[in-house]
């Protein structure tokens, strides 16, 4: 199991026993087909919907746990509606629109599984009505808003290359008067490089990048081997490929990975970093990625860029050169419409890519 991964089934096996049994039950039911971080999100939304039930007097119960089945079963349409609105105006943490839904689509879930397939031992549902069969959640974004966000925000054709070449080497005139910011580049510019290289000539996910050993690396074929987003089937690795434009990068990176960040035998993590005050090299953070990522962007020019905008940007360009099955599979989408967006995208790309043939001509 994953770092990650591992993580979030503590997490989760935390949690649910603060639950009431039924949410224990429909948790088991799913952990085959879900990973345990999706069913901690779960998880999460179902403890703000019982504090909400408890706090509007709707159950009786003084804890969570020993909320019945029956104060489910009574709620109408308008404590939905009520709870939405709740979620929507809180003073505190108030949720977008895609949150609310999602929220509202966990709830459905567990009470589709009490209703439709859970039974209780005289083979009737456990939940003999299902009040949220009734809400309708829409899709609260299209492929095609998602591309109108994007839009102009992605590295483009020459700007994938330019911004790999910054991080190597122009970075460092940038802060040359900042010796603290100009002797972080000496230590780790070509890491760092290697990092962004990798997610623009893959479309990897920075928690697919983050939990990649060295062992996980084919350089000839150029593919490695990642635990996909989604996939609960700890014992197997998706071959993802990257293109030849990383070979070079990867080498260069290890080439010095063990000298520069001192990793010990026993530490298989691929990217690397030493910690303030620590001798040895240790497996990078997501968010460590995170913010060296946005760090370049904003010297570069580009303060909107961030890891999964990177990401956005390679399935771009590979769209341009592919099709949406093959950028479905690459990218490990679970539904083509979630890649849909670069067709989008590619409209408005391709459109650019004739007008610049045509002053050529």
């Amino acid at each position: 199991m994953n770092l990650q991964k591992k993580k979030d089934r503590e997490e989760l096996d935390r949690r649910v026993p603060s639950m009431p049994w039924y949410v224990e039950k429909f948790v088991n039911y799913k952990l085959p087909d879900l990973s345990p971080s999706s069913l901690l999100e779960y998880v999460r939304d179902y403890e703000t919907f019982f504090s909400w039930l408890m706090a509007e007097g709707l159950t009786q119960a003084a804890k969570m746990t020993e909320i019945p089945l029956a104060d489910l079963e009574r709620l109408h349409m308008e404590s939905v509606d009520n709870y939405r609105m709740y979620l929507s105006t809180r003073t505190e943490n108030a949720n977008s629109r895609t949150t609310i839904s999602r929220k509202l689509s966990s709830l459905r879930s567990l009470f589709h599984y009490l209703s439709q397939i859970a039974e209780d031992d005289d083979f009737y549902p456990l939940l003999k009505r299902n009040v949220m069969a009734k809400v309708s959640i829409k899709r609260t974004q299209k492929p095609k808003d998602t591309a109108a966000k994007l839009e102009g925000k992605l590295l483009q054709e020459e700007e994938i290359l330019e911004f790999i070449n910054y991080i190597k080497h122009d970075y460092a005139h940038d802060v040359a008067s900042n010796k603290q910011a100009l002797h972080a580049h000496e230590l780790n510019h070509t890491r760092d490089a290697c990092i962004v290289s990798l997610i623009l000539n893959s479309g990897l996910r920075v928690s697919e990048l983050v939990n990649l050993n060295v062992d996980d690396l084919d350089l000839k074929k150029k593919l490695t081997y990642v635990y996909r987003k989604g996939k609960n089937d700890d014992t197997f690795k998706t071959p993802v490929f990257f293109r030849h434009d990383a070979v070079e990068d990867l080498e260069e990176y290890l080439r010095l990975r063990e000298l520069r960040y001192k990793a010990p035998k026993r530490e298989k993590a691929l990217f690397l970093a030493v910690a303030n005050g620590k001798n040895e090299g240790s497996r990078m953070t997501k968010r460590a990625i995170q913010e060296m990522v946005i760090k370049y962007a904003k010297r570069f020019g580009k303060p909107y860029l961030s890891v999964h905008k990177l990401r956005h940007s390679f399935a771009t360009d590979y769209y341009l050169r592919n099709d949406l099955y093959k950028t479905q599979e690459q990218l490990g989408h679970a539904s083509p419409e979630t890649t849909q967006i670069y067709a989008h995208l590619t409209d408005k790309t391709m459109e650019e890519a004739i007008d610049r043939r045509r002053e050529a001509e």
